[in-house]
């Protein structure tokens, strides 16, 4: 069911912000003071969503790059539970709903 959530969430992104991304991986690269200017406000489940649909808006440029990776050791905590993926649902469409930067 994640990967399934994970094609939904790309697709529902790219329709609100434009940008074409396959996953929201866990790693995001940007400097300090540009993401401190982003005003970021999730810290649960929508703060990786949150920080790329913010970019989005702030017209940064986002790049989605592969990388080798191996599968997780252990059971995910927020996919690998009914309650972290209803959690996970809940916080990335109220991110999704709120106005872009300067709507």
């Amino acid at each position: 069911h994640a990967r399934a959530a994970n094609a939904v969430l790309a697709r529902r992104l790219r329709v609100r912000t434009g940008a074409r991304l396959h996953d929201l991986g866990p790693m995001r690269a940007a400097r300090r003071v540009d993401l401190l200017g982003l005003d970021l406000v999730d810290r649960r489940s929508g703060y990786p969503l949150e920080t790329v649909v913010r970019a989005a808006d702030a017209r940064w440029r986002i790049a989605e790059v592969d990388v080798r990776y191996l599968p997780r050791s252990g059971r995910s905590k927020v996919t690998g539970t009914v309650r972290g993926t209803v959690t996970a649902v809940r916080d990335m469409s109220l991110v999704l709903a709120r106005p872009g930067v300067g709507a």
